[in-house]
């Protein structure tokens, strides 16, 4: 299958932060031509409207609802015509749109700084890109999505890079509410030769897979522009060495990647080197 990009410039906070800009800023740094991917145009999946509704505790509820139906419709779409999407965000809400967009019965590999298991009452900013994988596991707040239960059976989640939380800590009580069927990997077991072999022991099987990259698994260092970066994260190297196996693992049906904050990025190198690192692991 060839990919095809999906631009879904969705900004949960509805302020209109750089992660609204990213799609654009990517595709300016020839991420179509260095993929060699076909161009699917872009969802309708704007978020203005930054008020936190009071029934779900979500941002722009209603703006996020529609934006996860358009999401869903365009998915199952390229799909259909034999493609492979390439969703770009925006922010991890545009998970949950995109997962219903899948055929049942897949194994989701989410990289990820965060745990994105806040619900409407827990989470500090009321951003659905806090909770966006409680809400494809079913244990988000109801009424986000138009059906009811998990797009995705929690013990077929595999959450890889994420800094872990003492769960007694203030901080921490996210993590207490993960499902314990999710498998953790966290970013400290993921350097060097450990991430390559991660990514093999993952790329077993034959389940079919979606793979989301939420770019903050990276350290600052690496890539600073992001919204809510986390230290202790992935280096480039690490990355490439996890994903590559499971790219090329035949069980891939599609990838979404989220997080890049443009704004933060005035020159465009980071751009740049995130279009370099997907032209490493996508090109044919």
């Amino acid at each position: 299958m060839r990919w095809s990009v999906l631009d879904a410039p969705l900004d949960s906070s509805g302020r209109g932060r750089g992660e609204r800009r990213a799609p654009a800023a990517l595709r300016a740094a020839g991420l179509l031509e260095r993929v060699g991917a076909a161009d699917a145009g872009e969802v309708d999946a704007l978020v203005t409207d930054p008020v936190r509704d009071r029934e779900t505790g979500v941002i722009g509820v209603e703006q996020v609802r529609r934006a996860s139906r358009a999401l869903a419709v365009r998915v199952t779409e390229l799909l259909g015509a034999g493609r492979q999407p390439l969703v770009l965000g925006g922010d991890c809400a545009i998970l949950p749109g995109t997962l219903q967009g899948l055929p049942a019965g897949f194994d989701l590999w989410f990289l990820d700084a965060h745990l994105d298991f806040e619900d409407g009452r827990t989470s500090p900013s009321g951003e659905a890109a806090d909770m966006d994988l409680s809400i494809v596991t079913d244990h988000g707040p109801a009424g986000v999505l138009d059906r009811e239960g998990p797009l995705v059976d929690p013990d077929q989640v595999h959450v890889l890079g994420h800094r872990p939380l003492d769960r007694v800590a203030p901080e921490g009580r996210e993590a207490s509410r993960v499902d314990p069927a999710v498998r953790l990997v966290a970013a400290a077991r993921l350097h060097g030769p450990d991430a390559a072999s991660a990514g093999r022991d993952l790329a077993a099987g034959t389940t079919p897979a979606w793979l989301h990259l939420d770019l903050d698994v990276l350290d600052p260092l690496a890539l600073p522009a992001v919204s809510y970066p986390e230290p202790g994260g992935l280096e480039w190297a690490d990355l490439t060495a996890l994903a590559r196996p499971l790219v090329h693992s035949g069980r891939l049906i599609g990838m979404s990647v989220t997080d890049f904050n443009a704004d933060e990025d005035p020159d465009g190198r980071h751009a740049e080197r995130i279009v370099r690192a997907l032209a490493e692991l996508l090109a044919d």
